[in-house]
């Protein structure tokens, strides 16, 4: 956003689509403010702006975290803001945190116990009346979290030509849209786009998959790489690197086979982190090539990544991080286990996928085995045959972490 238009708002003072705050509001006062907006028509705050239309500018140390963790810990169901800083002169800086309507309503405020609706009166926000609760939750529906829209995006945000080849050669669509405005009604029907408040937006499957730079709307997007040479996090890695890019390759299709035009997430992050999980051979083959000694299944790696990136919790503002150590590569995925799924379930061959759409596309693109049972039937077997160890998984309310760990030279 530019200056010009924040003033612009400024000048035209609060109303019940915009709010201004100081930035040294308590977390339930924003959540509050935050709640009203999406559970109305959606809006903006903007940080740094007193009631009157002074500027104060932001003065709280790493305010886009404080604003998501506010979001994340007070505001049910998710929401996903979008947060710009706007520099207004030397001295001051103004954050505007745009909401869109909620689509999941009622959105309540969790505090000291309870859960409190809101909702925007004029340039005020109350505590919904029991009039007003009914007519929210008229409007209201319950959705898988991957179909929400993601402030900021558009079709103009979507890879056309990774999106052409999957329905061209992955699902082999017989009809390819000729005009964007065909374009944009297929992705709708496929869950990768979405309207609100009359425009269009990328859903956040849409986004992940086919986005160009899925991380400049949804920071949670993509993952984190770093690696070690010891057992332990030490004071400076070998490497750390956040990759940025659609989960899904684009792909040459012929009768012989299909080759890698463009590599998608995966590849990118297997081909990152290779020098570290593998070694050349010492000697050649009759191609006179050296071979790639793998320290890890390469196919259970890909599982644990894709498994990862398929199932995480897209409510959380963190990226999946991959660590690699001397003696192990640990994969953690954010969010719990979905439902009343259990690493015991798991492990037996139980299937429930959080993300539906993103997890039925990685399947048509071959990134998920079909009969969703990767752990059991590639990681667990492929792990105790080259490395002699199992993996090992670990969940809680944060997180889902899974071990792989290096082969034990004999002694």
């Amino acid at each position: 956003m530019l200056k010009s238009e924040v003033l612009e708002i400024i000048s035209n003072g609060e109303n019940s689509g915009i709010e201004f705050k100081r930035d040294d509001i308590r977390p339930e006062q924003l959540a509050k403010e935050i709640v009203a907006l999406v559970n109305f028509q959606g809006g903006r705050i903007l940080l740094g702006v007193e009631d009157d239309g002074t500027i104060s500018g932001i003065q709280r140390e790493n305010a886009e975290e404080w604003v998501m963790n506010v979001v994340r810990d007070k505001v049910h169901p998710t929401v996903l803001p979008f947060y710009e800083k706007v520099k207004i002169d030397e001295e001051h800086y103004i954050a505007v945190v745009t909401f869109l309507p909620g689509i999941s309503k009622p959105y309540v405020v969790r505090y000291s116990g309870s859960e409190d609706i809101y909702i925007r009166v004029g340039s005020t926000s109350q505590i919904a009346t029991r009039e007003q609760q009914m007519l929210i939750n008229q409007c209201g529906g319950m959705l898988h979290t991957e179909v929400l829209p993601v402030p900021g995006t558009g079709f103009e945000n979507l890879d056309l030509s990774r999106l052409e080849n999957y329905l061209r050669d992955i699902i082999k669509d017989p009809m390819i849209p000729e005009t964007q405005e065909a374009w944009i009604t297929r992705a709708m029907g496929l869950g990768f786009l979405t309207e609100a408040s009359g425009e269009t937006y990328c859903t956040i499957a849409g986004l992940v998959l086919f986005g160009k730079t899925p991380r400049r709307f949804l920071r949670q997007a993509g993952l984190r790489v770093f690696g070690f040479a010891s057992e332990d996090k030490e004071y400076k890695a070998l490497f750390d690197q956040i990759l940025d890019a659609p989960l899904v390759g684009r792909w040459d299709m012929t009768g012989s086979g299909r080759t890698l035009i463009d590599p998608g997430l995966i590849e990118r992050c297997i081909e990152v982190i290779k020098p570290f999980i593998s070694e050349e051979s010492d000697s050649v083959d009759q191609t006179l090539r050296r071979n790639t000694l793998w320290f890890y299944p390469l196919e259970a790696i890909r599982e644990v990544f894709i498994n990862a990136l398929a199932h995480r919790d897209w409510t959380r503002f963190v990226e999946i991080e991959i660590g690699i150590y001397i003696d192990r590569l640990e994969v953690i995925s954010p969010g719990a286990l979905p439902n009343s799924m259990t690493i015991e379930k798991m492990i037996s061959g139980q299937r429930l996928a959080r993300n539906l759409i993103i997890a039925e596309v990685l399947r048509d693109y071959g990134y998920v085995d079909n009969r969703g049972m990767g752990v059991r039937t590639k990681v667990i077997p492929l792990m105790k045959a080259q490395n002699t160890v199992e993996p090992v998984f670990e969940a809680n309310e944060d997180y889902v972490k899974t071990v792989l760990y290096r082969k034990k030279e004999a002694e």
